[in-house]
């Protein structure tokens, strides 16, 4: 890929306003590698969608320097554009988690110098009725551990926060009928959490899915069953998915396309944003975009 014209689109806010401290620095080291550098803020929802239907056709090169809320909303406008630009990722949010899986560091500058050596792979994105997503899709106990998460607790606490708010929040779960549909499988019955992955990580360690390929193009399932709610915080501790068992309690399979109805319906946790409901019918476009690499593949 030949890349010279790139757009930085940066949420100020993140990570406690680190960016914006170190954004002097990036855009120097953008400028000596690339021949056309420009930096639009966003400064509040839909900002990211609208500046990349207006520059897509003219760089080569979309950075998405900000949290994964700016990510989800970056991939959203990127994903179902005809022509689309390679992306690349500044992680400056709190778990930053396709940005771990891409093998980029979590220090901003170092992560600008791994962009900069123009390594690109193809990698798969997740869609499902209404949203794009590269890391998962879930509902269930997920949605209420992201959902109940006491902001001045993330803020102190980091990463941490989301297993802080998984124990709390494991026993207090209500289960649903989960109706589930691929060509690999199919399963009716209680449930208290479904979790498809693309990527390897959540909340910023490799907690279900660590072996998870984005070059595949497979998605990953995983079904927590009602009775077998201590199963969940087992797996999450431990992390024991490395070789994933289909042991009672826990469903788990590799599908390109699964479809999803739960009874009642339940809230989707579409990479940490919770806007739309079930039903819905997941699927993996391979190879869908080029996205800057680092440390790739990772260990």
């Amino acid at each position: 890929m030949s890349i010279e014209r790139v757009e930085i689109i940066v949420n100020p806010q993140a990570g406690k306003n680190k960016l914006h401290k170190q954004m002097e620095q990036i855009l120097l080291t953008l400028e000596h590698h690339f021949l056309q550098v420009n930096v639009y803020e966003s400064r509040e929802q839909g900002d990211v969608a609208r500046r990349l239907e207006n520059v897509a056709n003219d760089v080569d090169l979309i950075i998405g320097a900000g949290g994964d809320g700016t990510i989800y909303e970056l991939i959203n406008a990127l994903a179902p554009m005809e022509k689309r630009p390679a992306l690349g990722i500044i992680p400056g949010g709190t778990c930053n988690d396709f940005s771990r899986a891409l093998g980029i560091s979590q220090s901003p500058l170092i992560a600008v110098e791994q962009i900069c050596k123009q390594q690109f792979r193809k990698i798969d994105v997740g869609k499902c009725v209404y949203q794009y997503f590269l890391n998962f899709w879930g509902i269930g106990l997920i949605t209420e551990v992201s959902t109940n998460i006491d902001p001045k607790i993330k803020e102190s606490f980091g990463r941490l926060s989301y297993y802080l708010s998984a124990f709390q929040t494991v026993n207090e779960e209500e289960s649903f009928r989960l109706q589930l549909e691929s060509k690999e499988c199919a399963y009716e019955g209680e449930a208290a959490m479904v979790l498809i992955g693309n990527g390897p990580f959540t909340g910023g360690i490799r907690a279900f899915f660590p072996g998870s390929d984005i070059e595949d193009g497979k998605l990953e399932v995983l079904v927590v069953e009602s009775k077998q709610l201590h199963s969940f915080w087992d797996i999450l501790r431990a992390k024991v998915m490395n070789d994933v068992p289909n042991k009672e309690g826990i469903l788990y399979f590799q599908t390109e396309e699964v479809s999803i109805k739960a009874f009642p319906q339940r809230t989707i946790d579409c990479d940490g944003e919770r806007v739309f409901r079930t039903p819905s019918t997941i699927s993996v476009l391979p190879g869908h975009i080029h996205v800057a690499v680092g440390d790739y593949p990772i260990n």
